[in-house]
């Protein structure tokens, strides 16, 4: 036994074959499911990452084993540092403040630190942590949702065909026991016809009211669009 655990953590034609295979598995894993969820870095991409990282950590102890001169966590930091571009990619603000692409990106990260794991041998540390990368993109995403409904934080984007219209919204947050906590007037980027848009955060009193604040916003007249964002 003791063999085989040795030989694992060397590189040789059976661990290389292995841990490429195993970067594709459990990349493949965490890349199905952001591509499931229309994410623009799906399977491949992850696929990619892992099997890139697990190639430079392995070539990294190749270089260290058979000419004793490199640093073996050498090539591994260029890899941590150097997969940021990639995640800066899939980040994106859109024209109404959101903020789009943030988990995809600590995945990206995420992942590639695993191939790295996977590279050098350190097989139980990047089962695990595809486990856990898992657990947080699908089963805490689910479990953000829920205290998001649950929230009396409500951020809305509001367009407005005029000024004018902005008191009556105003009126109608207060009709519904509702406050704005903050305001601030954007550029509209929905409706090419609308003169002026607004972020607002408003506190409300009841948690089972957020469908219907959105939905006595859109029929105030002179509001063209309404969502939350």
């Amino acid at each position: 036994m003791s063999g085989i655990s040795i030989d694992l953590m060397s590189i040789n034609n059976t661990t290389v074959i292995i841990r490429l295979l195993l970067a594709v598995i459990l990349g493949g894993i965490i890349g199905l499911e952001r591509g499931r969820s229309g994410r623009p870095a799906g399977l491949r991409t992850h696929i990619l990452v892992c099997l890139g990282a697990t190639i430079a950590m392995m070539t990294n102890q190749f270089v260290f084993e058979s000419f004793g001169t490199s640093d073996p966590t050498r090539m591994a930091a260029q890899v941590i540092s150097g997969i940021g571009f990639l995640g800066a990619g899939t980040i994106l603000v859109t024209g109404r403040h959101q903020v789009k692409g943030l988990t995809t990106a600590a995945g990206l990260w995420a992942t590639a630190c695993m191939g790295l794991a996977i590279g050098i041998g350190f097989y139980l540390a990047a089962i695990c942590a595809c486990v856990l990368i898992v657990f947080a993109t699908v089963v805490l995403h689910k479990l953000d949702n829920y205290m998001l409904s649950k929230s009396k934080i409500l951020d809305v984007y509001i367009e407005f065909d005029n000024t004018a219209s902005i008191s009556s919204v105003f009126e109608t947050i207060k009709s519904m026991m509702a406050s704005i906590e903050t305001i601030e007037m954007v550029k509209p980027s929905y409706n090419g016809t609308a003169s002026a848009a607004a972020i607002m955060t408003l506190k409300l009193k009841q948690k089972k009211i957020r469908l219907e604040v959105i939905a006595r916003l859109s029929t105030i007249q002179g509001v063209s669009f309404a969502e939350e964002i």
